[in-house]
């Protein structure tokens, strides 16, 4: 149905940045803040914004009204009875008349509850699909060529945003979606770091990230920066801080009604938390919930982009990294192997990590020739994926083969040299 838009408050929803659906469901939040029982539907809204006179709201709903828009009533285009008149005035002056006073011209209250006080470029949603589609891009980018490339297209776009944020022109919705974004760009950021292997930098950059998150309240934002903050934790060997935020990932992915796919990534997560502090028992647990969210993943409709990454090669990746821990190379074998085969070639820093890795394990269980073939696949392709924790796994490759007594193994080594 065409909106039929003449009146005062409806040039006021357009220039909040709302539609007529989403300005009712932000009336709800606000009313819900201010504790007033007060609400509106779409056809009690067209009728405010089509009809002359339009029909005055409740004491609630103006309320609500004045104090989405930060004028008074009378001031929306509303035929107002004296009695509840609300004025643009000190408190001390205003009187018996007031209901709701206003500490400055309504005017350019309305404006700065619209726009940033500097002037600057106006932003639009043109513009917010543009950053999206280049910060949505930074997940390709990493996947395939890695942190390093994605870590410059970050910065730009960091850039970018801030600068929005800080001098131009936009809505109270833009702003609040810029805001989301710069909570994205801290989060990958917080990765970065972790493949990097600046694991302070990277939990500063998760601080950063959970404190933004929090402040645009997106739950599923918070699950994501914390699902990252765990492997950091494990690295720097804070143990307590990684089970409490796979806990806090819990608790949020199910106040969000979040799908089998995210608590799929809390799962692993779980995982390496119980595996790194040799609580076998403890990670046998958290890879059964992963397999059965993995069981229920494929119902999902909704599933946020940082989550979009785990399938089945990970919950087998994560089982030989138990197998692993408990010395027992020969029975991670299979599960690498399956990892390998099942992750595809849209993640190629992944798929080359997980090669490594499963070098690294046939190695240990004596299966040199195998492990030097499984690196050399990955030395086929090296010049183009810069990922520095890749890298720190083919060093580690290299100095454990370095020790073995065997042709193969030696000419492995050398061209890993010769090639890194």
């Amino acid at each position: 149905m065409t909106e039929q838009e003449s009146g005062g408050l409806a040039r006021l929803r357009r220039a909040a940045g709302h539609t007529q659906e989403t300005f009712v469901k932000a009336f709800r939040q606000e009313s819900a803040r201010l504790g007033v029982a007060a609400a509106v539907s779409v056809r009690q809204l067209r009728r405010w914004e089509s009809e002359t006179p339009p029909p005055l709201p409740h004491p609630g709903q103006q309320a609500v009204l004045e104090a989405m828009f930060g004028m008074p009533l009378a001031e929306m285009g509303f035929d107002v009875p004296g009695h509840r008149v609300t004025v643009a005035a000190p408190i001390s002056d205003a009187g018996m008349v007031t209901r709701r006073t206003f500490v400055a011209d309504a005017g350019a209250l309305a404006a700065a509850a619209l726009l940033p006080a500097a002037p600057g470029p106006r932003i639009g949603t043109a513009d917010l699909g543009r950053l999206r589609e280049r910060l949505d891009g930074l997940y390709q980018t990493d996947h395939t060529a890695g942190s390093v490339p994605a870590s410059t297209q970050a910065e730009r776009i960091e850039a970018e945003i801030t600068r929005a944020l800080s001098g131009a022109s936009y809505t109270a919705g833009v702003g609040r979606e810029l805001q989301t974004m710069l909570a994205e760009l801290h989060g990958h950021r917080a990765w970065y770091g972790y493949d990097g292997g600046r694991i302070a930098e990277g939990r500063a950059a998760c601080m950063e990230a959970l404190a933004a998150a929090q402040l645009v309240d997106t739950p599923l934002l918070q699950v994501s920066v914390l699902e990252t903050l765990v492997l950091l934790a494990v690295k720097a060997s804070r143990s307590w801080e990684a089970a409490s935020a796979v806990e806090n990932a819990y608790r949020l992915a199910t106040q969000a009604g979040a799908g089998a796919t995210v608590h799929l990534v809390i799962a692993l997560r779980d995982a390496n938390v119980a595996t790194h502090a040799g609580d076998l028992s403890g990670a046998r647990r958290a890879l059964s919930r992963a397999v059965s969210y993995q069981g229920r993943a494929d119902a999902d409709t909704d599933v946020p982009n940082w989550a979009k990454f785990v399938g089945p090669f990970e919950v087998d990746y994560a089982t030989a990294d138990m197998y692993v821990r408990a010395d027992q190379p020969k029975r991670a074998v299979p599960f690498l192997r399956a990892a390998v085969r099942g992750i595809g070639g849209g993640l190629a820093r992944n798929s080359a990590s997980y090669r490594v890795k499963l070098a690294g394990v046939l190695l240990a269980a004596g299966e040199v020739d195998e492990a030097c073939a499984e690196v050399g696949g990955v030395l086929d392709t090296w010049g183009g994926i810069a990922s520095p924790r890749l890298l720190g796994k083919v060093h580690d490759f290299q100095r454990a083969a370095g020790v073995v007594d065997s042709p193969t193994a030696r000419e492995c080594v050398a061209r890993i040299y010769e090639t890194v």
